[in-house]
């Protein structure tokens, strides 16, 4: 009887053992950085448990699944979607969102990622159904802002916060993309175009200007060369002309220069005059005189009116 009794007390003993061990395992919760527990005593909300150790009272506090804080990222199937101008076309998209009150996450929708992928399709139908596909197309960050504003405001009592909506691929029918690529290709060729010529008309307006310069510098030259040659004439005639007062030269000495500058002048075939000046006569005279001779005036007078209307021979 001892031994039967001794066995049934170690059976309790061992019971009430393992009956602590359970009850302390299920009163202490460690609650992991970035997540969040919802605690619910007897079937109703109690409070929400942050990151670190926690006591729950066992069988009356109930911890529901642990809540992911950190921003999420949900990719949503291709969407067919209806633009303004009737064409069907499929768009993907991508949401990040994040929990920011898990109450209302638990409590006020039963499945949030559900929710908002329903919503994003709602709302993309909606503002990709105003827009033409040329629009569709250009207007993407247009787009996410408004996906994101309506998301936002809608997500807000859930206890959600809709951060950012991307597209990522819009896709219009086969035929269009075929029309697009051959429209691109146009305007590809039109732009080449375009820039050959604009380089042709740089091209030839910088070789005109070139040549302009040029001519304005080769002008500019001459110009300084002929101003140099005269006033090296000038320079060169005001010396003899100082040269001949500083000799004093008497009146012999400018007949015979007079005499040696006449053969020049029948230089050239267009020469068919000579005009003798009348200090010639003279000069002539004061050399016959020089040399004793006695020349009439008449003789050397009908000399050079003899000369002076004989045409030179050419």
């Amino acid at each position: 009887m001892e031994n039967v009794g001794g066995t049934a007390l170690a059976i309790v003993l061992m019971v009430l053992i393992v009956f602590v061990i359970i009850v302390l395992v299920r009163s202490v919760r460690i609650i992991p950085q970035a997540r969040a527990g919802v605690v619910e005593r007897l079937g109703k909300y109690q409070r929400t448990l942050n990151p670190g150790l926690t006591i729950l009272i066992p069988f009356v506090d109930r911890l529901l699944p642990l809540l992911d804080l950190r921003e999420q990222v949900v990719s949503f199937p291709p969407q067919p979607v209806i633009t303004e101008d009737n064409l069907v076309v499929s768009i993907d998209t991508v949401v990040y969102f994040q929990v920011t009150d898990p109450r209302a996450a638990t409590y006020e929708i039963a499945n949030y990622i559900q929710a908002v992928e329903q919503l994003t399709t709602t709302t993309l139908r909606n503002v990709v159904g105003g827009l033409n596909l040329e629009e569709a197309l250009t207007s993407r960050d247009q787009i996410n802002g408004q996906l994101r504003g309506v998301l936002d405001e809608a997500t807000g009592r859930w206890g959600i916060r809709v951060s950012r909506v991307e597209l990522k691929a819009i896709d219009p029918p086969h035929s269009i993309q075929d029309s697009m690529e051959k429209q691109m290709r146009a305007e590809r060729d039109r732009r080449a175009a375009i820039l050959t010529a604009e380089g042709t008309k740089q091209s030839a307006i910088l070789t005109a200007e070139g040549q302009r310069q040029a001519a304005i510098l080769k002008a500019e030259g001459e110009a300084k060369a002929a101003i140099l040659r005269a006033d090296g004439e000038s320079q060169a005639i005001q010396k003899v002309f100082d040269a001949i007062h500083k000799g004093n030269p008497d009146q012999k000495l400018l007949a015979y220069q007079y005499l040696q500058t006449l053969p020049k002048l029948a230089e050239g075939s267009s020469n068919k005059l000579w005009i003798i000046p009348s200090e010639v006569g003279e000069a002539l005279k004061g050399i016959g005189n020089a040399l004793g001779g006695t020349a009439p005036d008449s003789a050397a007078g009908g000399l050079f009116d003899e000369v002076a209307a004989r045409p030179a021979e050419p």
